[in-house]
């Protein structure tokens, strides 16, 4: 088949950290079919989620603002209404829309179903929506009644609300099971969450007959914790040697904010009683999770192939967020280090470009969208603050913004080639500063030392005051002004940072 204007396949994963790819070096994960995605297109090395969490990464693609303009700043809070989306320009210039998978845009309702007329006034004509591994212990959703009807969503749903950290955190339950718990499925492979996403994108793909140009946004649950790949998948990284990254807990302030922060961190991510081995332990089924959401996307790949639709499909790879796997001695995300905010892009044109290609200058995820936008011929998005970066594909260089900007929880991040810088919003108050060039690794707070003072009033000036100048749409208190308070008491369901 082919049409007027190309396909758009959009592969999304959820808490994959950027260098977790065998293309991009990394010693241990085997990725063979993403490798070969970036071999036939274009890698990019410097990405940031404008929110390392869920919702508010996930809002910020879709509405290509920030997470202070679009009101969505934890996972328990809803987007503004009101505001337009990119997937509302791409269906509009004539697209078919889709979504297959975990899109988890707004908080979670008790029946995924509830979500339905929020998924279409976003812009989805077609949705095929499920949620992440801990809230199908909770939700029903196309996969849950999958699993009921092979008679294992009880043994499904007892698994995963053990490994659940808002009811570990709350109800303080004796069977609960810490982050860095790692038990494979009971689930066999062929039944496991991010092999059914597989293959409802490939039976979705196996069934396109319209002639509009496609615009399918396929989204994996996985890696996200808990880490229970199939023991098939476990096997295969059993005895590898898993090297780790800087282990070293930063130093936490006695008062202030950045020791709520980071104390209430450490607690909900079970990262205080985190050791080396098990950090390696965490990375072996990380990569074995990894390895099977790869092979998931060499059959959808195969089956673009089969439908003779390659040749007439931008396909894209990405994820929400990263996650820390053990750097600094702590597990998920929510933090602004490097493996935290980071995320993976590929991206492959109509037919692949002739050799693979590295992109570096640093980018935010609301240039992806804005760039979709652009390969689909969309009309604007009004306030958006992405900048689209297609004219990359043509052979135009690159343009790097000078600032990549993270927001979360009542914090930001402002991230220069040199400089990270994160402030506690409410007072404009400095609590990190790190040197990339001298101290890669982020050992080293520098936000009081006298040597970088004139840095951290630099970046405060040049960035964090204008970026906070105006109020927030912020509907609820920070997280330091819910003392350390990770979640919100909510009636609709587990609207947790757990997924």
């Amino acid at each position: 088949m082919t049409t007027r204007r190309p396909n758009i396949l959009w592969l999304f994963s959820d808490q994959h950290r950027g260098d977790v790819m065998g293309v991009k070096g990394h010693p241990v994960v085997r990725t063979p079919n993403m490798d070969e995605l970036a071999s036939q297109g274009y890698l990019f090395h410097d990405v940031f989620c404008q929110g390392p969490l869920c919702v508010p990464a996930r809002v910020s693609l879709m509405t290509e603002r920030y997470v202070r303009d679009h009101g969505a700043f934890e996972n328990d809070y809803f987007a503004s209404a009101e505001l337009p989306t990119m997937l509302q320009a791409i269906r509009d210039s004539g697209y078919h829309t889709t979504a297959i998978g975990k899109m988890h845009l707004f908080p979670h309702f008790p029946d995924v179903d509830d979500g339905l007329p929020l998924m279409r006034a976003m812009g989805f004509q077609e949705v095929h929506e499920t949620v992440g591994k801990l809230a199908c212990g909770f939700i029903r959703n196309p996969y849950t009644d999958y699993l009921d009807e092979l008679g294992l969503l009880d043994t499904y749903r007892s698994f995963v609300r053990a490994r659940t950290p808002w009811r570990r955190d709350r109800e303080a339950r004796a069977d609960s099971k810490p982050t860095w718990a790692v038990d494979p499925s009971p689930l066999p492979a062929e039944h496991y969450l991010d092999t059914w996403v597989g293959r409802r994108a490939v039976e979705w793909l196996e069934s396109y007959r319209s002639e509009d140009p496609f615009f399918l946004w396929v989204g994996f649950p996985g890696p996200h914790d808990p880490w229970d790949a199939p023991i098939d998948y476990v096997r295969r990284y059993e005895g590898a040697d898993v090297p780790l990254d800087s282990t070293r807990r930063p130093d936490i302030p006695e008062e202030g904010p950045l020791s709520v922060f980071l104390r209430s961190f450490l607690r909900y991510s079970s990262s205080d009683t985190l050791t080396d081995e098990r950090a390696r332990d965490v990375r072996r089924h990380y990569f074995a999770n990894v390895t099977l959401i790869d092979e998931a996307i060499g059959r959808i790949l195969a089956a673009l192939e089969r439908a003779g639709l390659a040749d007439d499909t931008w396909v894209v790879y990405s994820s929400d967020h990263g996650e820390m796997l053990g750097t600094h001695g702590f597990l998920n995300k929510m933090v602004f280090y490097e493996p935290s905010v980071r995320v993976p892009l590929i991206v492959r044109p109509p037919g692949g470009a002739p050799n693979g290609e590295i992109r570096s200058g640093l980018l935010e995820h609301v240039d992806l969208s804005a760039t979709l936008r652009s390969l689909a011929g969309a009309g604007e998005v009004p306030g958006s603050a992405g900048r689209s970066f297609a004219s990359t594909f043509s052979g135009s260089l690159l343009e790097s913004r000078e600032v990549v900007v993270s927001e979360n929880y009542g914090f930001a991040m402002w991230r220069t080639d040199r400089y990270k810088l994160v402030v506690y919003e409410k007072g404009v108050l400095p609590v990190q500063l790190f040197d990339l060039v001298e101290d890669p690794s982020e050992d080293h707070n520098r936000v009081a030392d006298p040597a970088y003072a004139a840095i951290v009033d630099d970046m405060l000036d040049a960035f964090a005051r204008p970026f906070l100048s105006t109020p927030p749409l912020r509907p609820g208190p920070d997280i330091v002004e819910r003392s350390g308070e990770f979640h919100l008491n909510t009636t609709r369901g587990p609207a947790s940072p757990g997924d």
